[in-house]
């Protein structure tokens, strides 16, 4: 039985998030280094980001990512193509257009 990720539990969309996700592979993509040890330039993670999001847009889960990254609100990372500040506007009371952003 398909069920809409909208529809899921927070625990079971993380769940199918991480099944066959492109992110994966490199996580620090997605996440960037670590902050405790390493300082990120400005124009590195803006290039890091890029190519985040292109990993993202053939993503096989970027759906349930998306819905999983607009219920957690994480404040870092690339989840489904966004930010942290992208996922926090759809966020916003009357922003729920979640396939126009995807």
């Amino acid at each position: 039985m398909n069920v809409h990720p909208s529809k899921l539990p927070l625990a079971d969309l993380r769940s199918a998030r991480l099944d066959g996700a492109e992110c994966l592979f490199d996580p620090e993509l997605h996440d960037g280094p670590d902050p405790l040890t390493t300082i990120e330039h400005p124009d590195a993670r803006a290039a890091r980001e890029d190519v985040a999001r292109d990993v993202c847009a053939s993503c096989p889960v970027r759906v349930c990512c998306r819905e999983y990254a607009v219920h957690a609100r994480p404040k870092a990372g690339i989840w489904a193509g966004l930010t942290g500040l992208e996922i926090d506007a759809l966020n916003r009371p009357g922003r729920r257009e979640l396939d126009e952003v995807a």
